[in-house]
């Protein structure tokens, strides 16, 4: 997340994080620096309605300044979710903040810091065709792929009622300041639930001396308010979770089991989905490369290890997954892509980069971009992401266990992983055996580098087996990724030349010049003949059946 993008704020909630904000009068909702020296103040909690303290007869205090009823502050923070409390469920807080004079709409993310928030300000009820009650667009398209369709509605509140002492000293000075909040919680709807109590916020004045301190602190605590934090929101998270439909528990099994280490990995990985797909909501750099790499790991696992979970519900994740990794290819590759050829033209002499090259390229993949992401967010936000979700959380609590998950990780898993690391041997041997004969290699070299990373991939599942066989997992898991590195990059030469040409006859038919993008073709060509070169010594070496005897 971005919180200098606009919208994106670093300021807490002038509700939920009372003690940044003493208010009142004309500075009522006046949002202080979170957590700095100069604005952190004593914060106090008791029962409810406990009295004012007695601040009369204090040393360096002149007058007392007490805000009257009328002038009292009502902050109130309105949390929003589904029926079944799915955003929450989440790490979601979706709120609406209303303070004395403005409303706004207010998103934090699971993985935001506590003060960052998305806030948006609430419709004028006057506005016409607007619905001031409606999320605007710019918060449910962060929150729709949670949300799937549900309706969102008041599901609890926080009410702040505050008023605010001032005391001042000679010449004026304003010594201190109390902020007396009365808080009440409350969940909605069917089921309601309140809780009240008192809040105090002691913040001192510029030169306040700890001697005023200690005694306006003795006069607080006098009230039967004690020294706590300000948790308005942990409380009504608290009061929400209570309501909550409890999730249904993943599966555990044996430890050392064949299953426990394949679903934990399994497990690790559809988490990791959940939260890509959050980044790539909200951009994040590379969320789309990681979803994928998400998929590809839990397909790669349920592939190489589906005799310990032998249903048809496994073959259908794999081909989802599947799937889900097509639909989202385009949108990565457009990624990789410009960031790549734009690279090669930065590093190109000035004189060999003819015409508005760079230009050329920017206007081609913004295209690209624009209709792959849009394109993405669809699936991400349609039924048959939605279902994939779901049907991998039901692989979790309920797997599809054969007798063979239950025998010890060593003694199964190994023999499995063996098995498409076989597979790998065929087609790196078939692909190096295509370029001995001087034939173009690219589609044979493409299939191994898949098989590859589905064994790498699989490898990472007996990892956490220990031993003997976990290292040697760990040490042939490194070797894979030194070839995976090498087929990748001869893959990115083979896409890069496809989209260079595509370059260079569009700068033709725009009477440009398409020299330019045909150097980089070239010398796309020329480091895929050096790793095809290198390929037969660099299979060999990593590919020795001595690293692969331990899953024999």
């Amino acid at each position: 997340m971005d919180p200098d993008r606009p919208g994106w704020e670093r300021e807490p909630d002038p509700v939920t994080n009372a003690a940044q904000t003493p208010a009142t009068n004309g500075r009522a909702h006046e949002a202080r620096a979170p957590d700095t020296d100069e604005n952190t103040g004593t914060t106090y909690r008791g029962p409810a309605h406990p009295g004012a303290p007695r601040l009369t007869g204090l040393d360096g205090v002149d007058h007392v300044e007490v805000a009257e009823e009328g002038d009292q502050d009502v902050l109130e923070h309105e949390r929003f979710d589904t029926a079944d409390l799915r955003l929450a469920g989440a790490g979601i807080v979706l709120a609406v903040v209303r303070l004395s004079d403005s409303a706004h709409w207010e998103l934090r993310l699971p993985d935001s810091r506590p003060d960052e928030q998305l806030r948006v300000p609430v419709a004028a009820p006057d506005v016409e065709g607007v619905d001031p009650d409606q999320i605007p667009e710019e918060i449910d398209a962060l929150i729709r792929g949670v949300r799937r369709g549900r309706p969102v509605a008041p599901v609890g509140r926080i009410k702040v009622v505050r008023g605010t002492t001032r005391l001042i000293g000679d010449g004026g000075r304003e010594v201190a300041t109390i902020a007396r909040d009365e808080v009440q919680v409350s969940t909605l709807g069917e089921s309601t639930t309140v809780e009240n109590w008192s809040e105090a916020e002691v913040q001192a004045g510029v030169g306040t001396g700890p001697d005023l301190l200690r005694a306006i602190d003795e006069r607080v605590r006098e009230t039967g308010l004690t020294p706590a934090p300000h948790d308005a929101e942990a409380a009504l998270g608290r009061m929400l979770a209570e309501l909550s439909p409890p999730a249904a528990p993943r599966w555990t099994g044996k430890r050392g089991s064949a299953a426990t280490v394949l679903l934990t990995y399994v497990g690790t990985q559809v988490d990791r989905l959940a939260a890509r797909e959050q980044d790539l909501r909200t951009d994040e750099p590379d969320a789309v490369h990681q979803l994928r790499v998400a998929a590809r790991r839990i397909r790669s696992a349920l592939r190489t290890y589906r005799p310990l979970v032998d249903d048809p519900r496994t073959d259908h994740l794999v081909a989802e997954l599947r799937w889900l990794g097509r639909a989202l290819a385009d949108d990565r590759d457009a990624e990789v892509l410009e960031e790549r050829i734009t690279g090669a033209l930065h590093a190109l002499p000035e004189e060999q980069r003819l015409g508005p090259v760079q230009a050329q390229v920017t206007r081609h993949f913004a295209r690209r971009r624009a209709e792959a992401r849009a394109s993405t967010l669809e699936v991400i936000d349609g039924e048959r992401y939605e279902a994939l979700r779901a049907g991998l959380q039901r692989f979790l609590v309920d797997p599809p266990l054969s007798g063979a998950a239950t025998k010890k990780a060593e003694k199964v898993l190994p023999a499995l992983a063996g098995r498409t690391a076989r597979r790998l041997a065929k087609r790196m041997d078939a692909a190096v055996e295509v370029l001995s004969h001087g034939e173009d290699a690219d589609e044979a070299i493409h299939r191994a580098r898949k098989t590859g990373k589905q064994v790498r991939y699989s490898v990472e599942v007996v990892r956490p087996v220990g031993g003997r066989i976990g290292k040697q997992a760990n040490a042939f898991r490194k070797r894979l990724k030194e070839l995976q590195d090498e087929l990748g990059a001869h893959q990115d030469t083979v896409v890069a030349r496809h989209a260079l040409r595509e370059l260079g006859a569009q700068a033709g038919a725009e009477n440009q010049n398409g020299y330019t993008f045909g150097i980089l073709h070239g010398r796309d060509e020329v480091h895929a003949r050096e790793i095809e070169e290198r390929l037969p010594e660099t299979w060999g070496r990593i590919g020795a059946r001595k690293h692969r005897r331990w899953m024999s």
